[in-house]
């Protein structure tokens, strides 16, 4: 059963994540190499599994990857690139002052410059780059950061046209003028559908369409017009009358009988649910061909030897007030136990705030109703920014001419902006978890990553200005393990579980040590006698021992639930 793939040269996966992105990616290039094509998949996700993937270590060059003639690997090293990107751009400075260059490099150090040159290492690939191959399959980051890599080039050319002989925090003017060329050249490739398309994934879920619409729209604002839908993870039970394999395909069903009008009019594929973990050549291909048999089933019956979410909500009681920071890979669930430990707080008589600093935010929609208590909010990217446009004008900006206003103002519209003011929210809120419990559902991974950097930027600026000073950063309170409490959450697969370990490596190199880990929608914490779930089941018991034996301090495992966990009553039933 090999999917419909476009004929473009360039093939866009893209999708919110957790929805099978990688996976889909690498297993259709893998079909196109089967067939005889030299092809190279590509990932600009900053916590890119494509290694573990495909079984090989890649680097930024296209690597072979073993067992599969025709096909290579590389990834986007976001650190590497973005320190070549410095030393183009400081180039253009050689004969400035050294306080001059100092100044410059110290710009070029935060998030923002990171985001900017992997965007600059996928322009080379969609313009002089790899030359060599048939067919270049890109594996992109989750959908908010996608959409916002793929907006650079638009913001940068009509900034470069007005003001060339400026300074933003992108560097000199003069050096992205260098690379404006290049720039055009990648957006025309992407626009262009004989040569770009763009491949939809999703899951039969209510949400997870609704963000894929969401994406379309946004795509087609771009001139990047979706071709192909993948719906993944489909299922219909083996045996009917088992609730848990009823309740999961009639889920399945209704978000397939509900898709919206952009969705529906594009050709789409259906990938069955597989019982198995979709790493390695031979479950690549069989991802898109036949399904392997079930497993040994396991004796009916729950997991009963993993502690419940309500511990966790003992000990975050116990612990008094602070900051709950849940983090993880998108699609784990991870708004929905930050909801779930948020209504149970409040419902225990403490004063709660929940927010997000997700682009998504799906926060209010899970909440669904009033909690005695409990204070809902969202950082909102674009309000924030706004705010913050609007202070610096009008403390900077007061006492310039119109002209020199203008410039300010068109300074501010650089893509880094976003990413700055969205910080100045995450501060207030860490600085508020000193009065009272705050329950922050952080976005997915790799912009989690970004917004962490920027912490840790401000941190380091605040330290060399004040030697010596005894001072309390946002960091310093995300360092302190009795004000801050991370919860990882993961869904017991192979891919989630690797992603939230690195994350939680990444972590402990800022200093940040995670308090716990949560395990969600497992279906070994269900009683379910459907043979692909049970077989589904015996992969998920490894991933519980992993997590348990080696990963995590203290661990929850919260079941598969027959109705999704929307509204008060039903995020209380989580930690009950």
């Amino acid at each position: 059963m090999p999917i419909t793939l476009p004929g473009a040269r360039f093939l866009l996966f893209t999708g919110k994540g957790g929805v099978g992105k990688t996976s889909l990616a690498c297993a259709a290039a893998l079909q196109l190499a089967d067939r005889g094509e030299r092809v190279l998949v590509v990932s600009t996700d900053p916590a890119s599994n494509l290694d573990e993937m495909l079984g090989v270590r890649l680097v930024s060059a296209p690597t072979p990857v073993p067992g599969a003639p025709g096909l290579w690997g590389a990834n986007l090293d976001p650190g590497r690139a973005a320190d070549t990107y410095r030393t183009r751009a400081l180039a253009t400075l050689a004969d400035a002052p050294v306080e001059v260059r100092d100044r410059r490099r110290e710009e070029l150090s935060g998030a923002c410059t990171t985001e900017v040159a992997v965007f600059d290492a996928f322009s080379a690939l969609l313009t002089d780059g790899a030359p060599d191959f048939d067919r270049v399959v890109l594996d992109t980051a989750p959908t908010g950061h996608t959409l916002r890599l793929l907006a650079l080039p638009a913001a940068w050319t009509s900034f470069l046209d007005d003001h060339p002989d400026g300074v933003s925090c992108l560097g000199p003017h003069q050096a992205l003028g260098l690379e404006e060329d290049r720039f055009r050249a990648a957006m025309e490739a992407l626009q262009d559908p004989a040569r770009t398309a763009v491949i939809l994934v999703v899951r039969p879920e209510l949400s997870a369409l609704a963000e894929a619409d969401r994406t379309a729209t946004e795509l087609r604002a771009l001139s990047l017009t979706p071709q192909r839908l993948l719906v993944n993870g489909v299922f219909q039970p083996a045996m009917p009358g088992d609730p848990v394999a009823d309740a999961l395909a009639a889920r399945g069903d209704r978000a397939l009988a509900a898709l919206p009008p952009g969705l529906a009019a594009l050709p789409r594929d259906l990938i069955p649910l597989r019982v198995f973990d979709t790493v390695g050549l031979a479950n690549l291909r069989a991802l898109l061909t036949a399904p392997e048999p079930p497993g040994a089933p396991l004796p009916l019956g729950p997991a009963t030897d993993m502690p419940s979410l309500r511990r966790l909500v003992d000990e975050l009681e116990a612990a008094g007030p602070g900051l709950v920071l849940v983090m993880g890979k998108g699609g784990v669930g991870k708004t929905t136990i930050a909801a779930a430990l948020a209504v149970a707080l409040a419902d225990r008589g403490h004063p709660v705030v929940s927010s997000t600093t997700d682009p998504a935010a799906h926060l209010a929609a899970t909440f669904d109703g009033r909690v005695a208590g409990l204070e809902v909010e969202r950082i909102d990217p674009r309000a924030e920014t706004e705010t913050y446009v609007a202070k610096v004008l009008a403390r900077k900006g007061a006492g310039l001419d119109d002209d020199a206003r203008a410039l300010l103002l068109e300074d501010l519209r650089s893509p880094c902006t976003e990413e700055v003011a969205v910080f100045h929210a995450f501060s207030r809120l860490v600085f508020r978890a000193r009065r009272g419990f705050v329950v922050l559902d952080t976005a997915p991974t790799g912009h989690t990553l970004l917004l962490l950097d920027a912490t840790g930027a401000y941190h380091q600026q605040v330290i060399r200005d004040a030697p010596g000073a005894h001072l309390s950063t946002p960091l310093t309170e995300l360092r302190n393990p009795a004000r801050t409490h991370v919860v990882l959450v993961t869904l017991a697969e192979t891919t989630p579980v690797s992603e939230a370990a690195q994350l939680q490596d990444d972590l402990r190199r800022a200093g940040i040590e995670p308090w716990a880990w949560v395990i969600d929608s497992s279906l070994a914490a269900t009683t379910t006698a459907d043979p692909v779930l049970r077989a589904r089941i015996t992969r998920e018991h490894t991933q519980l021992d992993r997590v348990r034996n080696g990963l995590a301090r203290r661990v929850a495992v919260v079941p598969w639930c027959t109705e999704p966990p929307v509204g008060p009553e039903r995020l209380r039933a989580l930690t009950r």
